[in-house]
């Protein structure tokens, strides 16, 4: 018999992150689109970061039909935050207009990434920008893909203090630290420093 969940943040009514997570305004616009095989995820940083940005959705799929309609959103400019060669900084990318970013965000592993945008042509046709190099995960209990690989939540904040600076939005941070803890604690600390290193 599996436990009650909380119906907005889809975690186990015992522990919940409502309290932890923030209601924050933005002038851009995020939109992730999030492989359907993440919403079982145990930590699901997508989902706590359209419920912490006032300004944000999330899409649930592989192939989404009325993406075009919203990436032609009136009076934003839209770009797809995933790295490669093509990609420009995205800092240097919002200094080039007045108008607010509408900043597409493809959740999933990278080969899943990889495939929303394969599905979705649209989105390889928009301008891509990236995050600055040397940003560390807070994620402590799985080693990253690659240098410079977050997890989505993590990519949102830091791209939206780019963009929004000097504005902070790390209190979006606040249920995945709680979430991340929760499990270390679960596991036991002595268990955690022996597999982890810390």
């Amino acid at each position: 018999m599996s436990r009650p969940s909380c119906p907005r943040c889809a975690r186990p009514l015992d522990h919940c992150l409502c309290a932890l997570i923030p209601s924050l305004d933005s002038r851009a616009r995020v939109l992730i689109l999030q492989h359907p095989s993440e919403t079982r995820h145990a930590l699901n940083t997508a989902r706590l970061a359209a419920l912490g940005l006032r300004n944000a959705e999330l899409l649930v799929g592989e192939r989404f039909d009325d993406l075009e309609e919203r990436l032609a959103r009136p009076g934003y400019r839209s770009c797809l935050l995933f790295p490669g060669e093509q990609a420009q900084p995205l800092a240097g990318f919002a200094e080039q207009g007045v108008e607010p970013l509408l900043l597409v965000v493809p959740d999933g592993t990278w080969r899943k990434a990889r495939k929303l945008l394969y599905l979705n042509p649209s989105l390889e046709a928009l301008p891509r920008v990236a995050l600055p190099e040397g940003l560390t995960s807070r994620y402590r209990l799985r080693k990253a893909p690659m240098e410079g690989a977050l997890s989505t939540l993590e990519a949102v904040v830091a791209a939206l203090e780019i963009v929004e600076a000097p504005r902070r939005y790390d209190a979006l941070l606040a249920p995945f630290e709680a979430l991340i803890d929760g499990q270390i604690a679960a596991m036991g600390e002595e268990t955690f420093r022996r597999n982890h290193g810390e």
